[in-house]
């Protein structure tokens, strides 16, 4: 749910200029410049009612393909691993991987389909591509969840069923598909194009943030719970039908307002343009050590043409601004790669700004890989209802719900004893450190889960030997993991948003997705590691025969080392000392 400010769409941004321009063409389609003459009564133009209902059916559609996205993505991956250990047969390492990669390529495929759009295609032409390919993506994961057996029986009492082979190629063609799809409804589709920050100041950006991410997860927590249910308890094969009625409706959404979704955004510094610049760098820097003389304040600085460098000086000073933030991206990377394991998927290009933070953030509320499996072999029953798994996942959103209007109460009242609330890093640095202390308790959890005995428990119509230990007693490790989630998301991305200049604000948020996005690559990376190192030791199939206590001791040994590092860092990243333009 996302509040729009219909007074102010703005005309570099959604095609509000097909409103202003001459007619073109004649026809059925002919587009015709309004009158501008005021409305008698309120000194307004003639049109303005209908350009209110437009804009009012523009934000209405885009409302309802924010909804149908978001069904779609948690229909794919909110049992996923469960999906993979019950029906395709996968130990607990492969299933997490999987989870993992399927995130991280959602993450990253924005940030390339966005330069794609912008350079090759067109924007219009990829996001119909997309949405076909996230189409026959979806389309294809309910032919794999189908119970063919149980329909597919021949006059000689043959059952018919696809083999593992085939069901993996499908399987993993419908992910990269849904990915490809959802990268570029994500890099194209703009709904928060409405909203005007450059004026805001530190703690009215933090607020919106806030604010923002707290009806995000509001949306998200009753989509999520309602998909979780349906797919474990209901009907496990239904529930991955879900995506694929999401999505027709999807289509529908895009097909009624058409270019209205297609975002414009400033043209500005490209990624590409900065990739050379660094490369550039790289290459006068390897030149000066054999032929050339001379030094600069920067080796950047050696980018540019009056250092004989290709890139003019506007370009490399916003690399160099960037710079300044890369060890942000850095200590990120490694955040995001140990809470992947435990904690949750929250989800531009040559796109809008804002559109990044949304995008962003959606992909923090991920899945839970250690934690999921650890809450699977756990008791679900609730007297005798079964619980599921996904309902503890909405426990670490309760801290984000409760926690933004409280923030906002907290800063009002330093704000109005003229006192300064604390810093985005040093928030950041107190959310790195929850989340430590959350992979911590994690561990502890899980050698008293071990000292429980033994019970039986029906999950997608498999039962599995678990533990009797009620999983609300995991309750704590999913709050703190919450509290983390709370403080960095929103300070992360406002720092982003205010250290940088405004044109070169699109750019600073590619790199933190690549950030987010890469660690989820690295933290299904760590997951072989440590299954190869301990021989599945540390990463157990049967959680009762392993110590998977060992891998979140270690992860939280790792969380330790990112905190301590983003906090004798986080001095550079002072909102005070910072002078960039808004």
């Amino acid at each position: 749910m996302v509040a729009v400010d219909l007074q102010g769409l703005p005309e570099e941004g959604w095609h509000y200029h097909q409103l202003h321009r001459p007619s073109m063409e004649v026809g059925h389609h002919q587009l015709c410049r309004p009158s501008m003459t005021p409305c008698p009564s309120r000194g307004l133009p003639q049109n303005c009612p209908q350009k209110t209902r437009k804009k009012l059916q523009v934000i209405i559609c885009i409302l309802l393909v924010e909804l149908f996205e978001r069904f779609t993505f948690f229909g794919i991956v909110c049992n996923m691993i469960l999906f993979c250990t019950v029906k395709l047969g996968y130990d607990h390492y492969q299933a997490a991987t999987v989870n993992l990669c399927f995130v991280g390529a959602s993450t990253l495929t924005p940030v390339l389909v966005g330069w794609f759009a912008e350079t090759c295609l067109g924007r219009t032409k990829v996001l119909y591509l997309c949405a076909l390919l996230h189409l026959f993506g979806t389309a294809m994961l309910p032919v794999v969840a189908f119970p063919f057996e149980d329909f597919y029986i021949d006059t000689h009492n043959m059952i018919h069923q696809l083999e593992h082979r085939e069901q993996h190629i499908l399987f993993y063609t419908g992910l990269l598909a849904a990915a490809l799809g959802i990268g570029g409804i994500r890099a194209i589709l703009c709904p928060m194009g409405a909203y005007k920050l450059q004026g805001y100041d530190q703690h009215q950006l933090l607020s919106f943030f806030n604010w923002f991410y707290w009806l995000v997860n509001l949306n998200s927590t009753v989509v999520f719970l309602g998909i979780a249910y349906i797919q474990q308890s209901v009907a496990n094969n239904l529930g991955f039908l879900i995506p694929f009625m999401s999505v027709l409706l999807m289509l529908i959404t895009i097909h009624m307002v058409r270019n209205n979704l297609i975002f414009r955004p400033k043209k500005g510094s490209s990624l590409l343009t900065t990739l050379g610049v660094f490369l550039n760098s790289l290459k006068m820097c390897c030149l000066h050590y054999r032929h050339l003389s001379g030094g600069v304040a920067s080796w950047l600085d050696r980018a540019k043409e009056n250092n004989g460098g290709c890139y003019s000086e506007t370009h490399v000073e916003n690399v160099k601004v960037l710079a300044r933030l890369f060890p942000l991206y850095g200590l990120q990377i490694l955040y995001r790669a140990c809470i992947t394991q435990a904690g949750h998927y929250n989800g531009e290009y040559q796109g809008s700004t804002l559109t990044c933070f949304k995008r962003r953030f959606l992909e923090h509320f991920q899945i839970p890989a250690g934690y999921y499996i650890q809450t699977m072999n756990s008791n679900l029953h609730l007297n005798s209802f079964l619980l599921p798994i996904g309902a503890m996942n909405v426990i670490s959103i309760l801290p984000l719900l409760l926690l933004a209007p409280l923030m906002e109460c907290v800063t009002s009242c330093y704000l109005s004893m003229e006192k300064t609330p604390f810093s985005p890093a040093r928030v950041i640095t107190l959310g790195h450190a929850c989340a430590a202390l959350s992979v911590l308790v994690a561990g502890l959890s899980e050698v008293h889960r071990k000292g429980y005995p033994l019970t039986e428990q029906a999950l997608s119509g498999k039962v599995l030997q678990v533990s009797s230990m009620a999983c609300f007693q995991l309750a704590p490790q999913y709050i703190l993991l919450g509290l983390a989630e709370a403080l960095v998301t929103p300070a992360c991305s406002m720092i982003s948003f205010h250290l940088t200049p405004s044109h070169i604000r699109g750019i600073s948020l590619h790199f933190l997705t690549l950030s987010y996005g890469g660690g989820c690559f690295l933290g299904a990376l760590i997951i072989q590691l440590v299954y190869l190192i301990s021989r599945g030791n540390f990463y157990p199939n049967t959680l009762h025969e392993g110590n998977l206590e060992h891998f979140f001791f270690f992860l939280a040994m790792l969380m330790t080392i990112n905190t301590l590092v983003f906090w004798w860092i986080s001095s550079r990243y002072s909102m005070r000392t910072s002078h960039v333009s808004i």
